[in-house]
């Protein structure tokens, strides 16, 4: 009975926990889009409204038509498309050669992967731009899709890493013993048994991308090839009594992430039902 009642009280926890995270998420989600919803030219509302009245999509039409809203999304889709599997590919060979070495190096490496961690990303900016300066890269998507032959970020190499090091070694061995080489081993045996990793890294390596501000800022000049959050700068700068085209705009540039957000829940739920990708 004891034993039922903990069970009970643990699962009511755990409703509430997350209830209350979802809810962090969820109230500015809606807040987003019902203020879009007003009518353009009226300031922020001073309290929040679930159901502007009059609602409309007038600040959707107008956002795509004030900005290049449009193409810029188009141009993130692709730096995104692009940034993706490199990340996903990079941080896995990372991952990878991590969890096969010997003990004293692995400990090694992954120290070095949490140091990397920890170096802010301005001690990177002027360096980077340096080099892609001598290059000439700068006014270019190169900038934003090179990262991601570094694995996008330490920690995906780390997610990788603790990922392949749960796979027993007895796998490892029988593969070397049918004479599989090591990338064959990486994508016949490794990756399979890692797809909750690899939709986790590729999920934050879109989220990181597609969020990025600060890179295209430093790097993109021509106005053709902004990216979304870049282009949003022009509703900002339409004033107060625009806000609800501001909001169309940043709701429109949050849509993809909301999906791809979603896309990757509806994977690990079947995952943890043990239904496997797609049923499967």
């Amino acid at each position: 009975m004891r034993l039922y009642r903990w069970r009970v009280r643990r699962t009511w926890g755990h409703t509430v926990a997350v209830a209350v995270v979802a809810a962090v998420f969820v109230v500015p989600l809606v807040a987003l889009v019902t203020g879009s919803l007003r009518v353009p030219g009226l300031p922020p509302p001073r309290t929040l409204e679930l159901i502007p009245d009059p609602a409309t999509l007038d600040g959707y039409r107008d956002a795509f038509s004030l900005s290049p809203l449009a193409r810029s999304m188009v141009n993130s889709l692709v730096v995104a498309a692009v940034f993706v599997p490199l990340a996903v590919v990079s941080a896995s060979w990372a991952g990878f050669a991590i969890a096969l070495s010997r003990e004293r190096l692995r400990r090694r490496l992954i120290a070095l992967a949490l140091l990397l961690m920890m170096v802010p990303a301005t001690a990177l900016w002027l360096t980077r731009f340096v080099i892609f300066k001598i290059f000439g890269m700068v006014d270019t998507f190169w900038p934003l899709i090179v990262p991601a032959l570094l694995g996008g970020s330490p920690l995906a190499v780390l997610l990788y890493a603790y990922a392949f090091g749960r796979i027993p070694d007895d796998l490892y061995d029988a593969a070397r013993l049918e004479g599989l080489s090591p990338i064959r081993i990486w994508r016949r045996v490794a990756m399979p048994l890692v797809r909750a990793t690899t939709v986790a890294v590729a999920m934050l390596a879109f989220l990181s991308t597609w969020a990025n501000f600060i890179d295209p800022l430093l790097y993109l000049n021509t106005e053709r090839r902004f990216t979304a959050p870049l282009t949003l700068r022009y509703l900002e700068q339409l004033g107060p009594t625009n806000w609800p085209v501001l909001l169309a705009g940043a709701a429109a540039v949050t849509g993809p992430a909301v999906l791809v957000f979603l896309l990757a829940q509806r994977f690990f739920l079947q995952e943890e039902r043990g239904v496997g990708w797609l049923g499967r």
